[in-house]
Protein backbone atom coordinates (compact mmCIF):
# COMPACT_ATOMS: atom_id res chain seq x y z
CA UNK A 1 0.00 0.00 0.00
CA UNK A 2 1.82 3.35 -0.87
CA UNK A 3 1.42 6.46 0.49
CA UNK A 4 -1.10 9.55 -0.28
CA UNK A 5 1.45 12.71 -0.82
CA UNK A 6 1.20 16.02 -0.05
CA UNK A 7 2.73 17.92 -2.38
CA UNK A 8 4.34 21.26 -0.88
CA UNK A 9 4.59 24.67 -3.06
CA UNK A 10 7.74 25.28 -1.28
CA UNK A 11 8.15 29.34 -2.35
CA UNK A 12 5.03 29.45 -0.95
CA UNK A 13 4.96 28.22 2.49
CA UNK A 14 8.15 30.64 2.88
CA UNK A 15 6.84 33.53 1.73
CA UNK A 16 4.04 32.71 4.31
CA UNK A 17 6.15 32.18 6.93
CA UNK A 18 8.41 34.92 6.58
CA UNK A 19 5.64 37.43 6.68
CA UNK A 20 2.81 35.71 8.33
CA UNK A 21 4.28 36.12 12.31
CA UNK A 22 2.97 38.59 13.96
CA UNK A 23 6.55 39.45 15.57
CA UNK A 24 10.19 38.66 14.10
CA UNK A 25 11.79 35.21 15.47
CA UNK A 26 15.07 35.75 15.88
CA UNK A 27 18.07 33.55 17.95
CA UNK A 28 20.00 34.42 20.84
CA UNK A 29 22.51 36.30 18.55
CA UNK A 30 19.32 38.63 17.34
CA UNK A 31 19.76 36.67 13.87
CA UNK A 32 16.60 37.06 12.19
CA UNK A 33 15.53 33.25 11.89
CA UNK A 34 11.22 33.72 11.02
CA UNK A 35 11.49 32.17 7.17
CA UNK A 36 13.02 28.93 8.45
CA UNK A 37 11.48 28.74 12.03
CA UNK A 38 8.04 29.40 10.25
CA UNK A 39 8.68 27.39 7.64
CA UNK A 40 9.57 24.31 9.96
CA UNK A 41 6.78 24.73 12.35
CA UNK A 42 3.79 25.83 9.47
CA UNK A 43 5.04 21.91 7.19
CA UNK A 44 4.88 19.93 11.02
CA UNK A 45 1.15 21.49 11.62
CA UNK A 46 -0.02 20.42 8.15
CA UNK A 47 1.56 16.72 8.77
CA UNK A 48 -0.62 17.19 12.13
CA UNK A 49 -3.23 18.11 11.16
CA UNK A 50 -3.44 17.11 7.44
CA UNK A 51 -1.25 14.80 6.43
CA UNK A 52 -0.58 12.08 8.99
CA UNK A 53 0.88 9.08 6.89
CA UNK A 54 1.20 10.73 3.90
CA UNK A 55 4.79 11.30 1.95
CA UNK A 56 5.64 14.87 1.77
CA UNK A 57 7.41 16.33 -0.38
CA UNK A 58 8.64 20.49 -1.38
CA UNK A 59 8.76 21.94 -4.72
CA UNK A 60 10.77 25.40 -4.71
CA UNK A 61 11.18 27.23 -8.04
CA UNK A 62 14.18 27.36 -10.21
CA UNK A 63 15.97 30.57 -10.24
CA UNK A 64 15.30 31.24 -13.54
CA UNK A 65 12.70 28.52 -13.88
CA UNK A 66 10.39 31.76 -15.15
CA UNK A 67 12.09 32.75 -18.21
CA UNK A 68 10.15 30.15 -20.61
CA UNK A 69 6.95 31.77 -20.03
CA UNK A 70 8.50 35.06 -20.06
CA UNK A 71 9.60 34.53 -23.19
CA UNK A 72 5.46 33.89 -24.76
CA UNK A 73 5.07 37.58 -22.62
CA UNK A 74 8.00 40.13 -21.24
CA UNK A 75 5.69 41.01 -18.60
CA UNK A 76 5.40 37.74 -17.20
CA UNK A 77 5.52 38.27 -13.67
CA UNK A 78 7.53 41.62 -13.55
CA UNK A 79 5.59 43.44 -11.79
CA UNK A 80 6.95 41.43 -8.46
CA UNK A 81 9.16 43.48 -6.59
CA UNK A 82 13.08 41.65 -5.80
CA UNK A 83 13.06 39.79 -2.68
CA UNK A 84 13.74 40.91 0.53
CA UNK A 85 17.31 39.87 1.10
CA UNK A 86 16.56 37.78 4.60
CA UNK A 87 13.78 36.11 3.03
CA UNK A 88 16.44 34.61 0.23
CA UNK A 89 18.94 33.87 2.78
CA UNK A 90 16.05 31.72 4.32
CA UNK A 91 16.09 29.48 1.21
CA UNK A 92 19.08 27.28 1.75
CA UNK A 93 18.57 27.39 5.77
CA UNK A 94 15.01 25.82 4.96
CA UNK A 95 16.40 23.21 2.02
CA UNK A 96 19.17 22.49 5.37
CA UNK A 97 15.78 22.03 7.92
CA UNK A 98 14.12 19.84 5.29
CA UNK A 99 16.79 17.28 4.86
CA UNK A 100 17.42 17.02 8.80
CA UNK A 101 13.39 16.34 8.97
CA UNK A 102 14.14 13.85 6.63
CA UNK A 103 11.91 15.34 4.12
CA UNK A 104 12.55 15.06 0.38
CA UNK A 105 12.61 18.16 -1.67
CA UNK A 106 13.86 19.35 -5.26
CA UNK A 107 14.78 22.57 -7.50
CA UNK A 108 14.63 21.59 -11.00
CA UNK A 109 17.17 23.49 -13.08
CA UNK A 110 14.51 26.03 -15.39
CA UNK A 111 11.45 24.64 -14.33
CA UNK A 112 9.18 26.57 -11.94
CA UNK A 113 7.62 24.59 -9.18
CA UNK A 114 3.89 24.45 -10.56
CA UNK A 115 4.94 22.55 -13.41
CA UNK A 116 7.26 20.49 -11.53
CA UNK A 117 4.11 19.68 -8.75
CA UNK A 118 1.67 18.76 -11.55
CA UNK A 119 4.34 16.68 -13.34
CA UNK A 120 4.63 14.88 -9.73
CA UNK A 121 0.83 14.72 -9.39
CA UNK A 122 0.22 13.12 -12.45
CA UNK A 123 2.78 10.40 -11.80
CA UNK A 124 1.63 9.52 -8.60
CA UNK A 125 -2.33 9.94 -9.88
CA UNK A 126 -0.86 6.98 -12.48
CA UNK A 127 0.23 4.39 -9.73
CA UNK A 128 -3.37 5.19 -7.77
CA UNK A 129 -2.85 7.20 -5.01
CA UNK A 130 -4.13 10.69 -4.11
CA UNK A 131 -2.20 13.94 -4.14
CA UNK A 132 -2.90 17.08 -2.62
CA UNK A 133 -1.21 20.34 -3.08
CA UNK A 134 -0.48 22.88 -0.31
CA UNK A 135 -0.26 26.35 -1.91
CA UNK A 136 -2.28 29.49 -2.41
CA UNK A 137 -2.19 29.23 -6.77
CA UNK A 138 -5.21 28.96 -7.91
CA UNK A 139 -3.33 27.44 -11.37
CA UNK A 140 -2.93 24.42 -9.88
CA UNK A 141 -7.77 24.00 -10.27
CA UNK A 142 -6.99 22.52 -13.61
CA UNK A 143 -5.77 19.40 -12.12
CA UNK A 144 -8.64 19.12 -10.06
CA UNK A 145 -11.25 17.83 -13.05
CA UNK A 146 -9.13 14.06 -11.17
CA UNK A 147 -11.55 13.48 -7.97
CA UNK A 148 -8.49 12.37 -6.00
CA UNK A 149 -6.82 15.82 -6.49
CA UNK A 150 -6.78 18.52 -3.55
CA UNK A 151 -5.70 21.80 -3.35
CA UNK A 152 -5.20 22.55 0.59
CA UNK A 153 -4.98 26.49 2.01
CA UNK A 154 -3.49 25.89 5.42
CA UNK A 155 -4.44 29.30 5.93
CA UNK A 156 -7.88 29.50 5.53
CA UNK A 157 -10.63 28.49 8.44
CA UNK A 158 -10.56 24.42 8.96
CA UNK A 159 -13.95 24.04 7.26
CA UNK A 160 -12.37 25.98 4.31
CA UNK A 161 -9.11 24.35 3.65
CA UNK A 162 -9.54 21.90 0.70
CA UNK A 163 -10.77 22.82 -2.70
CA UNK A 164 -11.45 20.27 -4.85
CA UNK A 165 -13.15 19.73 -8.26
CA UNK A 166 -16.41 20.28 -7.14
CA UNK A 167 -16.10 23.29 -6.06
CA UNK A 168 -14.81 25.01 -9.44
CA UNK A 169 -17.83 25.33 -11.13
CA UNK A 170 -19.77 26.54 -8.42
CA UNK A 171 -17.65 29.42 -7.87
CA UNK A 172 -16.26 30.20 -11.50
CA UNK A 173 -19.00 28.93 -13.80
CA UNK A 174 -16.23 26.33 -15.85
CA UNK A 175 -14.94 23.29 -15.29
CA UNK A 176 -11.20 22.55 -13.82
CA UNK A 177 -9.50 21.63 -17.37
CA UNK A 178 -11.08 24.93 -18.63
CA UNK A 179 -9.12 26.95 -16.01
CA UNK A 180 -6.01 28.50 -18.55
CA UNK A 181 -8.55 29.12 -21.00
CA UNK A 182 -11.02 31.74 -18.21
CA UNK A 183 -7.50 32.89 -16.97
CA UNK A 184 -6.54 34.29 -20.54
CA UNK A 185 -9.57 35.97 -21.08
CA UNK A 186 -10.20 37.61 -17.54
CA UNK A 187 -6.07 38.10 -16.46
CA UNK A 188 -4.25 37.37 -13.59
CA UNK A 189 -2.77 39.72 -11.27
CA UNK A 190 -0.52 37.36 -9.37
CA UNK A 191 1.37 36.59 -12.67
CA UNK A 192 0.71 40.04 -14.81
CA UNK A 193 -1.41 38.48 -17.36
CA UNK A 194 -3.36 41.37 -18.91
CA UNK A 195 -6.16 39.50 -19.98
CA UNK A 196 -8.91 40.90 -22.13
CA UNK A 197 -9.84 44.72 -20.91
CA UNK A 198 -13.14 44.73 -19.56
CA UNK A 199 -13.60 41.13 -19.25
CA UNK A 200 -14.29 39.45 -15.77
CA UNK A 201 -15.18 36.17 -14.33
CA UNK A 202 -19.06 36.85 -15.45
CA UNK A 203 -18.60 37.79 -18.81
CA UNK A 204 -15.25 34.80 -19.43
CA UNK A 205 -17.30 32.24 -18.08
CA UNK A 206 -19.92 32.92 -20.20
CA UNK A 207 -18.10 32.88 -23.35
CA UNK A 208 -16.59 29.32 -21.88
CA UNK A 209 -20.27 27.96 -21.16
CA UNK A 210 -21.02 24.65 -21.70
CA UNK A 211 -17.14 23.19 -21.46
CA UNK A 212 -16.00 25.36 -24.42
CA UNK A 213 -12.11 26.29 -25.18
CA UNK A 214 -11.33 29.71 -26.60
CA UNK A 215 -11.40 27.70 -30.22
CA UNK A 216 -15.06 26.86 -29.96
CA UNK A 217 -16.34 30.57 -29.04
CA UNK A 218 -18.94 31.69 -31.85
CA UNK A 219 -17.01 34.56 -33.51
CA UNK A 220 -20.56 36.46 -33.32
CA UNK A 221 -20.51 36.41 -29.43
CA UNK A 222 -16.65 37.92 -29.67
CA UNK A 223 -16.17 42.03 -30.11
CA UNK A 224 -14.05 42.95 -32.31
CA UNK A 225 -11.35 44.93 -29.92
CA UNK A 226 -11.46 41.56 -28.55
CA UNK A 227 -10.67 39.13 -31.73
CA UNK A 228 -7.71 41.80 -32.58
CA UNK A 229 -6.02 40.92 -29.53
CA UNK A 230 -6.94 37.46 -30.14
CA UNK A 231 -3.22 35.49 -30.72
CA UNK A 232 -1.95 37.34 -27.75
CA UNK A 233 -5.00 35.50 -25.73
CA UNK A 234 -3.56 32.53 -27.13
CA UNK A 235 -0.36 33.02 -25.88
CA UNK A 236 -1.61 33.57 -22.48
CA UNK A 237 -3.36 30.44 -21.92
CA UNK A 238 -0.15 28.27 -22.85
CA UNK A 239 1.51 30.23 -20.22
CA UNK A 240 -1.21 29.09 -17.93
CA UNK A 241 -0.96 26.08 -18.97
CA UNK A 242 1.06 23.90 -16.62
CA UNK A 243 3.52 21.63 -17.76
CA UNK A 244 3.30 17.85 -16.67
CA UNK A 245 5.98 16.32 -18.74
CA UNK A 246 8.65 17.78 -17.04
CA UNK A 247 11.92 16.15 -17.24
CA UNK A 248 12.85 14.77 -13.69
CA UNK A 249 15.40 12.75 -11.63
CA UNK A 250 14.20 9.53 -11.87
CA UNK A 251 12.36 7.99 -8.44
CA UNK A 252 12.17 11.33 -6.62
CA UNK A 253 8.73 10.21 -4.89
CA UNK A 254 9.11 7.27 -2.35
CA UNK A 255 5.69 6.53 -1.71
CA UNK A 256 6.63 6.33 1.75
CA UNK A 257 4.86 7.66 4.56
CA UNK A 258 6.92 11.00 6.06
CA UNK A 259 7.85 10.26 9.58
CA UNK A 260 6.77 12.31 12.33
CA UNK A 261 8.58 15.88 11.79
CA UNK A 262 10.42 17.32 14.43
CA UNK A 263 9.49 20.79 16.27
CA UNK A 264 10.99 23.82 14.78
CA UNK A 265 12.93 24.68 17.75
CA UNK A 266 14.33 21.32 17.74
CA UNK A 267 15.52 21.65 14.36
CA UNK A 268 17.01 24.94 14.36
CA UNK A 269 18.79 24.03 17.81
CA UNK A 270 20.21 21.00 15.89
CA UNK A 271 21.36 22.86 12.93
CA UNK A 272 23.28 25.47 15.17
CA UNK A 273 20.49 28.32 14.26
CA UNK A 274 19.39 29.05 17.50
Amino acid sequence: MTAPLLLVDGHYLLHRAWFGFASRITNRDDIDRTGVFGFTALLRKAQLQHASGFEIFVVFDAEHGSQGRAGLDSDYKAQRPAAEPGLIESLTLVKNALDHSGVRWVEQDGCEADDVIATLTVRARAEGRPVDIMTTDKDFIQLLGDPNVRLLNTGLAQAHRYTTGDHVHPRYGVRPEQWPDLRALMGDPADNIAGIRGVGLRTASRLLTGGRQLESIPRDELRSAWTDVWPQVLRWREMVRLDTKVHLPSGPLTAESAAPLPRAADVLEALSLW
